[in-house]
């Protein structure tokens, strides 16, 4: 029996299918009940996009881009991240073993376009979906039943799932948070007024200068400095946070005290790989306003209207 909070997120064709399969199941309860594993699918599908993009070598930042011999190939990544974070143990016929089991995986970036094999017939899917553009991704386990598919008219016979049978889909997460590509979402005038500089240390400043408050993940800083030494480029010894400085800016890494930093000024906080930046403003003792304490003084959050002034230094760190 599953817990009825969980149960009570899923449909009624969902849940009969977990009462009347045992194997699917218990390969449900496996992927659920694995440690911090929501964010780590959306880490690995994060990743998998960001490497397909190769932002340091192209500077694209948007799957539109990728040629379609690149989109193909999404999906053999996406498993092979999948096994790699969740070590998940070679399949016997099909690609993983789950709680003895064995699963494809398939992904697509279109929704309901999981393209299924006729080996598949009787095994259980791993369908999974992501899209950039939305900042959403799912992930979802199915019996694959003939009765529920498409009939493959293409020349390897792939099938796809009937549209009136997705329903029969059993969701792991369904509509969940990707780790936002904020090149791709910035607005349009400020991400031409990045790329408008000539040098990376340029333009990953004015990055910094015009994201607040947002997280920004490394491969973000990758795609604008367009260089191996990146994460020199962020740092307080000449890159990003000594020049940014000057005009009160803070630029938060994935470290501890940066995120109490984060939390104290209520801005978002950095997860691994990821970095925020904010301007802030010195206020005064007993001050109403959210504030942390550094260089012996009380900083905010700065607002438009207030002018910029020298920040504080962030506690020391390599990165």
């Amino acid at each position: 029996m599953l817990p009825f909070d969980v149960t009570a997120a899923l449909n009624i064709q969902a849940q009969t299918q977990l009462d009347e399969d045992v194997e699917l199941a218990a390969v449900w309860n496996h992927l659920r009940q694995m440690d911090s594993a929501e964010r780590r699918f959306a880490r690995a599908l994060r990743d998998t996009i960001d490497q397909l993009l190769n932002g340091e070598d192209t500077g694209r930042y948007d799957w539109k881009s990728l040629y379609k011999t690149e989109k193909t190939h999404a999906g053999t990544l996406v498993e092979i991240k999948l096994q790699r974070e969740f070590r998940f143990d070679d399949g016997i016929d099909m690609d993983y073993r789950i709680a003895g089991i064995d699963v494809d995986c398939k992904y697509s970036q279109q929704f309901g376009a999981w393209m299924i094999p006729p080996e598949a017939r009787g095994h259980l899917c791993l369908l999974v979906w992501a899209n950039d553009q939305k900042s959403l991704w799912s992930a979802g386990v199915i019996r694959i039943r003939d009765e529920w598919l498409n009939q493959g008219n293409n020349r390897d016979l792939k099938l796809t799932v009937k549209a009136e049978h997705r329903d029969k889909i059993v969701w792991l997460w369904r509509d969940a948070d990707l780790p936002e590509n904020v090149l791709l979402h910035m607005d349009p005038a400020d991400r031409a007024a990045v790329f408008a500089h000539k040098s990376g240390q340029s333009k990953l400043n004015e990055l910094f200068r015009r994201v607040q408050n947002r997280r920004i993940g490394r491969n973000v800083i990758r795609t604008v400095a367009q260089q191996k030494d990146y994460m020199k480029r962020v740092r307080g010894n000449g890159g990003s946070r000594s020049a940014l400085r000057e005009h009160g800016f803070l630029i938060m890494g994935d470290y501890e005290s940066h995120r109490r930093i984060a939390v104290g000024l209520g801005v978002p906080v950095p997860q691994e790989g990821e970095f925020v930046s904010t301007r802030v403003v010195e206020v005064p003792p007993g001050t109403d306003r959210r504030s942390v304490a550094l260089d012996g003084r009380l900083w905010a959050c700065a607002t438009a209207d207030e002018a910029a002034a020298a920040g504080p230094s962030l506690p020391a760190h390599t990165a």
